[in-house]
């Protein structure tokens, strides 16, 4: 199974509980050295593979490798290629910064020499250094999350699992974690991550997987995904509703048939020639007196692929 391409391969993953099907048959291959999406709905059996992969629960068929290593058949030694760190923040709000990554070298068995040079190498990396010396109670979000990233990094391990690593923080606190993965990347470890926030995924992956019911429905890369959603498009946004029959007529020059949106005062077509589309839908509307409020050429994004896919919103 493991072709030296991958760190992460799944085939045929099942788990059930009771009746519930929470994996069915689900498939997944994550590149060594590359940060991987899994994105899905409340219940699509993310978290599921996810805990499946970390040896946390074991599943009830199928096969799956994490480095190399069976994490069916061999638990332990899959263990120690990996780092998991869950929803929400794993560290000792009393303790302070240095003493939470001490601490979790010394359950690691480093001994108290390494451990503390291990948790002064962390706390740069993670640039926590100033902080260091600080009780995490007084944190902000984005600096817990980075500390939590640290503690599961003490052994360097091969594959990272990041279940919802952002949830709850802010624009600044996601972007501080955001910055701290791409260097964890840049360095060699593999990243899965599983996340509600599509942009997060758009930002970080190079590769997404989306799964529903329990099985793996797309994997592409983040374009790929939008290219299938369909093409580019041009939007309009009318100041006068009176003039959106006009606008439509205008815009369907380019390319499709197009979509009228009444409340919003909005009309939309996918185009082929996208740049001579917009051109000369601009100067059609302006010759034509079209009052517009907004003018613009729009690609699908991750929430149109979600929606397509899943038939939900993300």
């Amino acid at each position: 199974m493991d072709d030296g391409e991958h760190a992460v391969r799944a085939e045929g993953l099942e788990k059930r509980y009771g009746d519930k099907r929470a994996l069915d048959g689900f498939d997944l291959a994550v590149r060594r050295g590359t940060v991987h999406g899994l994105l899905g709905p409340n219940g699509a059996g993310k978290t599921t593979a996810v805990r499946v992969l970390s040896t946390l629960i074991r599943a009830d068929g199928g096969r799956a490798e994490v480095g190399g290593v069976d994490v069916i058949r061999a638990p332990g030694a899959a263990r120690r290629r990996i780092g998991l760190t869950g929803q929400y923040a794993a560290v000792d709000e009393v303790l302070t910064g240095r003493q939470n990554l001490e601490m979790f070298g010394r359950l690691f068995h480093l001994g108290a020499r390494r451990a503390k040079a291990r948790a002064g190498e962390l706390l740069d990396q993670f640039g926590l250094a100033d902080a260091a010396d600080r009780g995490v109670g007084k944190y902000s979000g984005g600096m817990r999350r980075r500390l939590d990233l640290a503690a599961s990094m003490i052994l360097t391990p091969d594959v990272l699992f990041l279940d919802e690593p952002t949830t709850g923080l802010d624009p600044r606190g996601r972007g501080e974690v955001w910055d701290s993965v791409r260097e964890l990347v840049a360095a060699g470890t593999t990243v899965l991550l599983t996340t509600q926030y599509l942009e997060e995924a758009d930002r970080l992956a190079s590769r997404i997987t989306v799964i529903d019911r329990g099985r793996a429905i797309a994997d592409d890369t983040p374009e790929g995904l939008k290219r299938a959603a369909g093409g580019d498009r041009i939007e309009v946004v009318v100041a006068d509703p009176a003039d959106l029959p006009r606008a439509a007529k205008i815009v369907a020059r380019g390319g499709a048939d197009p979509v009228v949106d009444e409340p919003e005062r909005r009309v939309h077509a996918t185009v082929t020639d996208r740049v001579a589309a917009l051109t000369d839908a601009a100067r059609t509307l302006q010759d034509e007196g079209v009052a517009v409020e907004d003018i613009g050429l729009r690609r699908p994004s991750l929430d149109d692929v979600f929606l397509q896919l899943t038939g939900r919103a993300a």
